[in-house]
């Protein structure tokens, strides 16, 4: 068994203890310390971190984009990819003093698949049950790992439900690369019946507690799901904060969900959904907005001031919407985001 160390974290003073053969970000989502981050593969720098105390550390594979050599040099460190080989102190750079304690569980589970249905040309709505354990809890929002049959990979999905889906059902909406590793699989072979190992629940994207605070969803491709897990909550709990929901696609084919959406607008006291297309047909006859989704945004919004955003979707999406947001009024730290890393291999 690998050697125990433990991590302080600061300025929140909590500690946990680390294998040496675990990364810092899962020895801390085991111990039900919920961190900042991302994509966990060490590309999307959510989870960047400076070291106090301690220099005896090494890194998984990462992205220098996320961490530069000379931010390394400097200190700063990717928990995700992060291992401890003595006792550390951290500072937390970005942490949510509301959701760091709020951890759950990660677990290890068995699902079944239900049905795995197109709901566009390149995206699949793939509905799977629990078979052991028979329950998981999560938070609306976040996500599982998948383990790829037939090899050492995983793959990151988020839940389009909540929590309270009856028969532990889950629900993911899953866009299907070319030669994806996950996508063929998913695409040529995933049937009702087979089973899949998956991990979690992960992620920090998740509804806030804001009473009266407008709430703006930005979302795209298979964004789709969290920002769906997150309005589904909304419905059943009775949250009537006022809300929009832009969502943005290239063509009218490559919309999804439209009739629930607008069934929401129906049970929500306060809530809009407004798609656009950035690349429409004439000949689809489509009448709505057009343009990019952040261009949308733009033209309907002049002033956020007070709001809470959430943004999710292909990543030069999620960085165009955050350059933008705060330029309409809303608070740095009152934006949260999930932002989609392909590696390629889908």
């Amino acid at each position: 068994m690998a050697d125990k160390h433990v991590v302080r974290f600061e300025p929140v003073g909590i500690e946990i203890e680390a294998d040496e053969d675990q990364t810092i970000l899962r020895a801390a989502a085991e111990q039900g310390v919920m961190l900042m981050h991302g994509c966990k593969e060490g590309q999307c720098a959510s989870c960047k971190s400076f070291i106090l105390e301690g220099d005896d550390i090494e890194h998984d594979r990462y992205s220098t984009f996320a961490l530069p050599d000379f931010e390394k040099e400097e200190g700063y460190t990717l928990l995700c990819r992060a291992h401890a080989y003595e006792d550390l102190t951290i500072e937390l750079l970005n942490y949510d003093e509301e959701m760091i304690h709020s951890g759950l569980p990660i677990q290890q589970a068995v699902v079944e698949v239900v049905s795995n249905d197109h709901v566009t040309h390149d995206m699949r709505h793939l509905v799977v049950r629990l078979v052991e354990p028979e329950t998981l809890k999560f938070f609306p929002g976040q996500y599982l790992d998948f383990a790829v049959p037939g090899t050492e990979e995983t793959r990151s999905f988020s839940m389009a439900n909540t929590s309270s889906r009856e028969g532990g059902r889950l629900e993911f909406v899953i866009k299907v690369y070319p030669d994806g590793l996950f996508s063929n699989f998913l695409d040529s072979e995933l049937s009702a019946g087979d089973r899949l190992e998956v991990t979690g629940p992960f992620g920090v994207f998740t509804l806030r507690d804001n009473p009266g605070a407008p709430l703006v969803f930005v979302g795209g491709g298979a964004g789709m799901a969290p920002i769906l897990a997150l309005l589904r909550a909304m419905a059943e709990r009775g949250i009537d904060r006022k809300t929009t929901f832009y969502y943005g696609a290239r063509r009218r084919k490559d919309l999804c969900f439209e009739e629930e959406l607008r069934a929401l607008e129906g049970k929500l006291v306060d809530f809009r959904y407004v798609p656009a297309l950035s690349e429409p047909d004439d000949a689809e006859g489509w009448d709505g907005e057009v343009g990019l989704i952040t261009d949308v945004l733009r033209r309907r919004e002049t002033g956020l001031a007070g709001a809470d955003a959430y943004v999710c979707g292909p990543p030069p999406m999620v960085e165009a919407a955050l350059e933008l947001l705060p330029a309409l009024g809303v608070a740095d730290k009152r934006v949260f985001y999930d932002k989609f890393t392909t590696t390629g291999e889908g």
